[in-house]
C-alpha cells in the first residue's frame, strides 16, 4: 500500500492513543522527547517497555498486549532486528497504523502488517512528520 501524505495527514489528525514500544526514561533518548512532545499535543501515550514502570509520569506496559485502551498508532524505538515480532503483536491488536522510527527497516515487519491490511510507515520520524505536514493547530 503507498502511503500518500493525504493518508498520513489523515492518520496523524485523527489519531488519539499512541503506543510507543521501546519508550524510556531516558531523557537522552528520542523515545523520551517524541513521547513528551506527543503528550503536550494532547496525545494519550502509553509506554511499552519491560524495563520501565513508567514513563513521564504514565504507567508503561511490559507488551502492547496488556495496554487497555484501542492503539491507533503503534510507533516503534526498537532495532529492525525487533520490528517484525513488535509488528506481529500489534498486528494480532490491530491497530490503525504501525510507524517504524528512523532508521528502523524491516522487510519481514511490512509483510506482517501488509497481510493484515495494517498500514505501515518505516524509517521516518513521526515529529519530523507532524510538523511537516503541519497536523498540529
Amino acid at each position: 500500500m503507498q502511503l500518500t501524505d493525504e493518508m498520513l495527514y489523515k492518520t496523524l489528525k485523527e489519531a488519539e492513543n499512541i503506543a510507543i514500544v521501546g519508550a524510556s526514561n531516558n531523557p537522552e533518548r528520542a523515545s523520551n522527547g517524541i513521547m513528551k512532545f506527543l503528550m503536550k499535543n494532547n496525545y494519550n501515550c502509553f509506554p511499552v517497555n519491560p524495563n520501565e514502570n513508567e514513563v513521564l509520569g504514565v504507567k508503561a506496559y511490559k507488551t502492547l498486549s496488556e495496554v487497555p485502551e484501542k492503539i491507533d498508532i503503534v510507533d516503534v524505538f526498537r532495532r529492525s532486528e525487533a520490528a517484525a515480532d513488535i509488528v506481529r503483536e500489534a498486528a494480532a491488536l490491530n491497530p490503525g497504523f504501525i510507524w517504524l522510527q528512523e532508521n528502523v527497516y524491516s522487510e519481514e515487519a511490512e509483510s506482517i502488517a501488509s497481510g493484515k491490511n495494517i498500514p505501515i510507515i518505516m524509517n521516518k520520524c513521526i515529529f519530523k512528520e507532524l510538523l511537516r505536514l503541519k497536523v498540529l493547530d
